[in-house]
């Protein structure tokens, strides 16, 4: 399996080391990011993972911002306790006081937003995609979605140093623009499992947003160039391998998230010292 892997490896370098990804290299910097603090690596969602990575040498971060039944920011993925911790049921359904007693499936606390952000202070140079998981609609109806992205937008940007990228992102077009119309200055991110083409440009520039994360799995270069041209900044998805991250370079994405932040940083520097990479 390992040789088979190196085999693999060696054709990606190989291939991506040629002229056209050279002068790439040159012109374009990337700005890879841990993808939930490092899910593949840590805990995903957790300080334990977010702290590992900031060691690592990361200042490039996503996260999930869910709201609980009494109106707190947590910081999860999923909308059900299930997956990763020793509860059951909706994080919308519990209170921050029930959420607190919970571990994760690793024995970790789960962190709300308030405790994130004070990580976050004083660090230079951020740039952090917050989320916003609005699913099931069951549980945002349109009415309730004022009050988390008001509270979201408040918490978010009152700790916002001034050379921070902070971004609202989301694959609920409702929670978009309902951040938009209460908040015109946010940046925006439009979340698609649909590969960069002209009807994902389409629907992002039809938002008036500016930012699309489209996954790399049939994306192209001329799509992504395309997408450069409509005046997109394009961000892909998944970074499960170091074989993506050297996709996406080829592909010529402007952001990567990565799920193996540490191993994926240490490889690229030994292997690929070529690809300016801004972690």
């Amino acid at each position: 399996m390992k040789k088979s892997i190196d085999f693999r490896l060696g054709i990606a370098v190989g291939i991506l080391s040629l002229s056209a990804l050279s002068a790439l290299s040159q012109t374009q910097e990337i700005r890879v990011f841990s993808h939930r603090g490092g899910r593949m690596e840590h805990d995903e969602n957790t300080m334990e993972a977010f702290v590992a990575s900031h060691k690592a040498g990361y200042t490039g971060y996503e996260t999930d911002i869910r709201m609980t039944k009494d109106g707190e920011l947590i910081v999860t993925h999923d909308s059900k306790l299930d997956r990763t911790t020793n509860g059951s049921g909706a994080v919308e359904e519990k209170t921050l006081v029930e959420l607190r007693k919970l571990n994760t499936k690793k024995g970790n606390k789960m962190i709300t937003l308030d405790e994130l952000m004070d990580f976050l202070k004083g660090k230079p140079g951020l740039y952090v995609e917050f989320e916003m998981k609005t699913n099931p609609e069951s549980l945002y109806p349109e009415e309730s979605l004022p009050e988390y992205v008001d509270k979201l937008y408040k918490k978010v940007m009152s700790n916002k140093p001034s050379d921070a990228e902070f971004l609202f992102t989301s694959s609920d077009t409702r929670a978009l623009r309902c951040m938009q119309r209460r908040h015109p200055d946010a940046e925006l991110l439009l979340i698609t499992s649909e590969p960069v083409s002209k009807a994902t440009v389409a629907l992002c520039k039809g938002l008036g947003i500016k930012r699309l994360g489209s996954k790399m799995e049939g994306t192209s270069r001329e799509a992504v160039k395309y997408a450069h041209k409509q005046g997109l900044t394009v961000s892909l998805w998944p970074g499960h391998t170091v074989e993506d991250f050297m996709l996406g370079a080829y592909l010529g994405a402007d952001y990567l998230c990565t799920d193996i932040p540490i191993g994926q940083k240490a490889w690229a520097e030994k292997n690929a010292p070529w690809i300016k990479v801004r972690y």
